[in-house]
């Protein structure tokens, strides 16, 4: 069966699911790393119920959700800066279902999304301990660039042409 990506509201349970997980894994590394702790579980209730991920809600913003053979595996969502300039954030894919070809997959969703909503570039922002994501980018056709927000976590900015014609 494989992969499939579909449109999900922001809000689903399903959705909810899978942002706690990315949350969980993205917070974790970040204080294992910095402080050799996991993330507070009290920080983490706050921090998921602070980031709802409304600005991913129609119609200016979208979230999609793969499943690998039916089950809810990972996300990608789009959301617009400006008229022509859309972020794509919250690109994540369960832990074991990694390298199986589902982000390629989510991002290409998002893209399409992000011209549908009237955007020519795609930019996003990373920090250099995701390396599964500062290897898959550059793969998928982004370039590093400057800084295009003051995001205290970010540490990696990348853009890409959505005409294909370039980096952002």
């Amino acid at each position: 069966m494989g992969w499939t990506i579909a449109a999900e509201p922001y809000d689903s349970p399903v959705a909810a699911a899978l942002w706690r997980a990315y949350y969980t894994e993205v917070s974790d590394r970040y204080y294992l790393l910095h402080e050799g702790r996991r993330t507070d579980p009290a920080e983490l209730e706050r921090e998921i119920a602070a980031r709802t991920g409304a600005e991913l809600a129609p119609p200016t913003g979208r979230l999609f959700v793969g499943r690998y053979d039916g089950e809810p595996a990972g996300t990608a969502g789009v959301r617009l800066l400006d008229a022509t300039t859309a972020e794509l954030t919250r690109v994540f894919v369960q832990r074991g279902l990694r390298g199986k070809g589902g982000a390629p997959l989510l991002v290409r969703a998002a893209e399409d999304a992000a011209r549908a909503l009237g955007a020519a570039r795609m930019v996003l922002d990373t920090r250099g301990d995701l390396v599964e994501a500062r290897a898959l980018y550059p793969r998928l056709g982004y370039t590093e660039t400057g800084p295009y927000n003051d995001d205290p976590y970010a540490e990696h900015w990348f853009g890409k042409e959505l005409d294909g014609t370039g980096p952002a």
